[in-house]
């Protein structure tokens, strides 16, 4: 159960990107409309079942106001695909538009209480979470019905409340030390 509840105030984080750059989520989301956190991984068959959705939403909403960060805090200790060299070539091969963070010590994680990878928080434009869950509903882009990621955003967009709030997070579990 996420520990940031609907209405509250995103936490703070300084995560180091694949790029070599300290991203906070006060330099991703200031002046935006609406920030998108989500936990990610580089091995998990659920966030790549879901990577070129998230990838598509993160360069459609872009212009229109919109930061998408990915987070991986996965212990590549426990999953070595998911260690920082692994992020950097999985950016690279998947053209990541987004920063992609290494939360190594697992405390963002931790903080925001997420538990699955893919698990997406959409903040608007006053850091206030407006939706947290699953992507969409269902892993299988050929099933999917209920864009829940698209239409929170576009709720936030239009200063209206999503019209699903929360669902479950699908995929699999944060690897903790």
């Amino acid at each position: 159960m996420s520990n940031v509840k609907i209405g509250d105030e995103a936490l703070a984080f300084d995560l180091p990107g694949v790029d070599g750059k300290n991203y906070t989520l006060s330099a991703l989301g200031d002046g935006k409309e609406a920030t998108v956190v989500v936990f990610m991984c580089n091995h998990c068959p659920y966030v790549l079942a879901w990577l070129d959705r998230l990838i598509a939403v993160a360069k459609d909403y872009a212009e229109r106001g919109v930061a998408f960060a990915g987070i991986n805090a996965n212990d590549p200790v426990k999953y070595a695909a998911d260690d920082f060299a692994g992020m950097q070539a999985l950016a690279k091969e998947r053209g990541l538009p987004f920063p992609y963070l290494h939360d190594e010590s697992q405390e963002v994680a931790t903080a925001y209480g997420a538990e699955r990878t893919p698990e997406v928080f959409v903040f608007d434009g006053d850091f206030k979470l407006r939706y947290h869950g699953a992507p969409d509903d269902n892993y299988d882009e050929a099933l999917t019905e209920v864009p829940y990621l698209r239409n929170a955003l576009d709720a936030v967009l239009a200063g209206k409340e999503p019209p699903v709030t929360e669902t479950a997070p699908q995929g699999c579990t944060i690897k903790w030390k």
